[in-house]
Order: C-alpha cells, then sequence, then structure tokens
C-alpha cells in the first residue's frame, strides 16, 4: 500500500513509498483509513522541527472503519466507523501516566511520529484508543476530532474560560476556528484577530459564531476590547493560536491584570515574549500538549451535538500521492484544513 513517510532525520525526506500492510496484535485494532488530516506537527516533521523515528508513517489525525481485531478485543467489531486517539503506548508507570497525563509520559510513542500513523491505506492502533464517529459525523469531519481533542484539552481540562467571559483568539487557522467554537459554547463572547491573509478565514470566524473579528493589520483590536470588557481592562482570557511572536505580544497586552494567558499554538521556534507582564499583571498562562482521554469524548460530544463544526474547516481533499501539492498548500497558507485520502 502507498504511504507518506519521514525516511531520515533531517530537513525533507519525505518520501512516497509502497510499504506491508499491517495486521493486527493482541488487543490491537486495524482500521481501513477514509480521511486523515494534516497537521502543522506534519510539517514541523518535514522541517526536522518536531521530534520523529524515521523511518516512518506520517499522519496523526484518522478516521476509517474498523477492519480487523486482534486477540482479546471485545466491544469493537468490524465495520464499526471510528477515529483513533493518538498515543501508541506510553510506559503506565511515571508519575504523569498515574496521575492521568499520558500525554506527557516522557517515553510515549504516538502515530505519525513514532509509529506508523494514517497517511496510507491502513494502520493499526492500540483498542483502547478507538473511538466510535458519530452517526451524523462523516469521516472527513471525523478525521479532526483529533485537533478537537487538543483544543478542548486546552481550553476545558484545565478550566480557562467561564460563561460570560471575553475571549480574544490570535490566529483563525485550524486550531483558532475550532478554539472559537469551544469558547462559544462555554459561553464567552469571542474576538479572532488575523491578518491580511486571513481575510476568508475572519469570514468563516464571522459563521461559525465569533461576536468580532479584527484584522490586526488595518485596526487596533484594544479599543474593542477595551468597550466590550469590564471598566476597560481587557479580555479575561486570550489564546495564542497562530504560532506567530507578534500574535503573542499582542495577546500579552490585550489580558487584563490576573486575566488568563492560554499558548495552544506551537512556534516551532523560540520567540521573543516579555515575561514580565506576567508579574506586572499577575496572569496565570498555561499551555496544552496534545490530549488527554476525557478530551476526546467532550469532542466526540461537541460534534455529535453540533456546538462544533469540522466539516467547514476543511478546503482542499488530495490523494496521498499529491502529498507535495498537499504539503505545499498548506505551507502556503492557502485555504484552512486538508485533508489526505487513500489510494487503495
Amino acid at each position: 500500500m502507498k504511504a507518506v513517510m519521514k525516511v531520515a532525520p533531517g530537513v525533507g525526506n519525505i518520501e512516497l513509498r509502497d510499504i506491508e500492510e499491517p495486521e493486527p496484535g493482541p488487543q490491537q485494532v486495524k482500521i481501513r483509513v477514509r480521511a486523515a488530516g494534516l497537521c502543522g506537527t506534519d510539517l514541523h516533521i518535514y522541517k526536522d522541527e518536531f521530534p520523529s523515528r524515521p523511518p516512518v508513517v506520517l499522519g496523526h489525525e484518522v478516521a476509517g472503519v474498523v477492519e480487523a481485531v486482534g486477540e482479546g478485543v471485545t466491544g469493537i467489531q468490524p465495520g464499526m466507523r471510528v477515529t483513533t486517539e493518538t498515543y501508541f503506548s506510553t510506559c503506565g508507570q511515571c508519575r504523569y501516566c498515574r496521575s492521568g497525563h499520558s500525554n506527557l509520559c516522557l517515553n510515549r510513542r504516538s502515530i505519525g511520529s513514532a509509529v506508523n500513523g494514517g497517511f496510507t491505506s491502513a494502520l493499526v492502533v492500540p483498542a483502547r484508543n478507538i473511538h466510535e464517529l458519530p452517526e451524523n459525523i462523516d469521516f472527513q469531519a471525523g478525521a479532526l476530532t483529533e485537533p478537537l481533542a487538543c483544543v478542548v484539552h486546552g481550553v476545558l481540562s484545565t478550566p480557562t474560560v467561564a460563561p460570560g467571559d471575553v475571549a480574544v483568539i490570535a490566529g483563525p487557522g485550524a486550531i483558532g476556528l475550532l478554539t472559537l467554537q469551544v469558547v462559544k459554547a462555554a459561553g464567552a463572547t469571542a474576538i479572532v484577530l488575523g491578518t491580511d491573509a486571513d481575510a476568508s478565514r475572519l469570514q468563516l470566524a464571522r459563521e461559525l459564531g465569533a461576536d468580532h473579528v479584527i484584522n490586526v493589520q488595518a485596526d487596533d483590536p484594544a479599543p474593542l476590547v477595551s468597550e466590550l470588557t469590564e471598566e476597560g481592562l481587557g479580555a479575561d482570557v486570550v489564546y495564542e493560536c497562530s504560532g506567530a511572536g507578534p500574535a503573542a505580544a499582542q495577546l500579552l497586552q490585550l489580558v487584563r491584570r490576573r486575566g488568563r494567558y492560554v499558548q495552544i499554538g506551537l512556534f516551532g521556534k523560540p520567540v521573543a515574549w516579555d515575561l514580565d507582564q506576567l508579574c506586572f499583571k499577575e496572569l496565570t498562562a498555561t499551555g496544552s500538549n496534545a490530549s488527554v482521554p476525557s478530551a476526546w469524548s467532550k469532542a466526540l460530544r461537541l460534534l455529535a451535538d453540533g456546538s462544533v463544526q469540522t466539516k467547514p474547516l476543511i478546503t482542499h481533499v488530495y490523494d496521498i500521492t499529491d502529498w507535495q501539492e498537499a504539503f505545499a498548500t498548506f505551507e502556503g497558507k492557502r485555504g484552512i484544513k486538508t485533508i489526505f485520502q487513500p489510494v487503495d
């Protein structure tokens, strides 16, 4: 079967190769891939900015059909429409695993970076990772359960937003638009910031429920944030979803004293950040790393009841044989979310 693989360390070294189909071992499930999302992490692996263990098939945002189950698997049947969590293995013994934070396990191995992922026709994952897709969610929308679970973890696992809050979200890409929807579902007022290049994304943010959108290259968001917040003090919470240093700096100015700064986007490199503001404003700053199992359950409920829509984010669909064009589209920030479909 055809697979998009990181074949060696270093910048680039991505190839389309033929590999053998996997078969599930004990407590494992084989998924026939129907859709797989292209993520910023895949681009970071391409640029050698994110650790991987080549040769390895990329792709960790996956939806498909259960094709076979291994020995000892119960409650999962061939033919089920599913998505999958990403951790192939964790140690189960460290402080983080024992406290329910397996996302922080130092020995974590994930599909798409350390173990073969979804940019191919079939993959094998632990049975414990499987989630059945809601009936109203198709495979392409279901493949985006993973980034939604990451957002749910960043926004809700550590409570960062409450009804009545004013929230500012920097970056109307896929992660920012998912954050917008989760924040709105929590009852907050949402302001989404973008740039000249984000005109269509800001329009989609409006359609997905943003109360206000601002092009920061044309308008200063500070007056609006001041107008909307109690005594003009600033936003209750700000979410950095763009992975851009200037956005992070601006959010530190927009958040109120004793407000909350939440880092969800990845920069891929060190950025300048005025940490004095944490002291001067007594800010609470949090970050999030991937997801935890409870975030998947919440994400699927949000999809099932329509509180969050992932389908409108999908702007490009490619066969995996066209991976180079897909990566170029993604890196060029054309559209929002790119989906791969396998070539059987």
